[in-house]
């Protein structure tokens, strides 16, 4: 009872935010903000009042977590394994594309920019793989420093806050399709959480293939990072620490889940009206998880960050925004 107690301050408020954006959304022309990403931005304009109150804090975490994961979960209920696979066969494409270019052009600038080969590979791996999560996850792998994983996760914070307001409208302009911008969003885009505020933003579709290429990026987590422990032995020979990889810690198992639902949904005995209302908690879960992301951040701290690294991870988040634009449209231009 004390565990609720201590979370469920956090969950309500982002409950609150989350269906007060979904009202505001009804009130906006279609297509031009979705609940989910005005539930980040409300998140955001409330944080300077609420983060002084500790009573928040447990719970908000918590969403922003496992109601993220879970929203993805049942996000599957709409889709059939036929379209899990297509989207998984053409995410694997594009990120032959996209990781050679986050790395390669994340090695050109710490060179260009004098930065330290591990923050240079925060930023690449922020870029290439799952944002925040994959700093998080690779930085006690190389032994990075606090400093270091704090400036790619704000680096990571910055771009994905651009990209999720942005990117629909740019996805309008170019005449986009909910197949490319999907592609496009879920191969570029850092953070789950972006990826799929970005996504449905532009519409239901386009979000939900947009998700599934993003899983199928977050998968390569667990390559990177033993990758990246075999670069770390031979850079550092001499350290006395070695970090031991535990591919359990840092396999994403919520992709199992959401898989499990596909299935469900796949067999064909899901009732419609079922199927409506799981993926009406989704959406609703996935807003209220991006309004606590959007209570926990911080533009005061954000705005400390140095310049150098903070230019150098935009050079190569736009860097793989450009090329992923051109090879999805050379995919779908390829399968007409």
């Amino acid at each position: 009872m004390s565990q609720v107690k201590k979370y469920l301050p956090g969950i309500i408020l982002s409950g609150g935010i989350a269906a007060v954006a979904y009202i505001i959304s009804s009130f906006v022309p279609a297509g031009i903000l979705g609940g989910t990403l005005i539930a980040l931005i409300l998140g955001m304009l409330l944080n300077p009042l609420l983060s002084r109150y500790e009573i928040f804090e447990s719970g908000i975490n918590w969403t922003s977590k496992k109601i993220l994961r879970a929203g993805i979960i049942f996000a599957g209920i709409t889709l059939s394994f036929s379209q899990v696979i297509q989207a998984g066969k053409y995410a694997l494409i594009l990120m032959f594309f996209t990781l050679t270019t986050s790395f390669g052009v994340g090695y050109v600038c710490s060179k260009v920019f004098k930065i330290n080969w591990k923050l240079a590979s925060l930023l690449s791996v922020s870029t290439a793989i799952c944002g925040g999560t994959a700093v998080a996850t690779l930085g006690p792998t190389i032994r990075a420093k606090n400093r270091d994983v704090a400036y790619a996760i704000s680096a990571t914070f910055i771009f994905d806050l651009i990209t999720v307001i942005a990117f629909p409208w740019i996805g309008r302009l170019l005449g986009l399709g909910d197949t490319g911008y999907g592609l496009w969003i879920g191969t570029s885009v850092n953070d789950t959480s972006s990826v799929v505020a970005a996504g449905y933003a532009f519409s239901d579709a386009a979000g939900s293939l947009a998700t599934i290429v993003k899983l199928t990026r977050t998968l390569f987590i667990v390559p990177i990072v033993l990758a990246f422990s075999w670069i770390y032995a031979r850079k550092e020979p001499q350290s006395e620490h070695t970090t031991k990889v535990d591919i359990g810690k840092i396999f994403p198992w919520f992709i199992l889940g959401f898989i499990a639902v596909v299935s469900i949904r796949s067999t064909g005995f899901v009732p419609d009206n079922i199927v409506s209302g799981i993926s009406f908690l989704s959406k609703f879960f996935l807003s209220m998880a991006l309004a606590a992301i959007g209570l926990k951040t911080s533009l005061k701290e954000v705005a400390g960050v140095g310049i150098k690294p903070m230019i150098a991870g935009v050079i190569i988040d736009i860097s793989v925004v450009i090329v992923s634009l051109f090879a999805q449209a050379g995919i779908l231009h390829y399968i007409k």
